[in-house]
């Protein structure tokens, strides 16, 4: 059986972030398949660039920080 990546310790700690990722990823999907306004080239591009940068950049955050979390257990 394959090991977990993370503990169940590690997932409660950062369920803080998961949540606003699983909020800002149902908008890149909504925004991307039933768009409400016509998508047009600078509008949409800033737009969408303002749900994906925050999106990974939390993404990468997290990630990072549940590495520090585990590695802090481990000692």
């Amino acid at each position: 059986m394959a090991t977990p990546i993370f503990d169940r310790e590690t997932w409660l700690d950062i369920s803080v972030n998961i949540i606003p990722l699983c909020i800002i990823g149902f908008f890149v999907v909504l925004f991307t398949v039933a768009s409400p306004w016509a998508i047009e080239g600078l509008t949409s591009s800033i737009g969408f660039a303002l749900l994906v940068v925050p999106f990974a950049l939390l993404a990468y955050l997290t990630y990072f920080s549940a590495k520090l979390i585990e590695d802090a257990e481990s000692e």
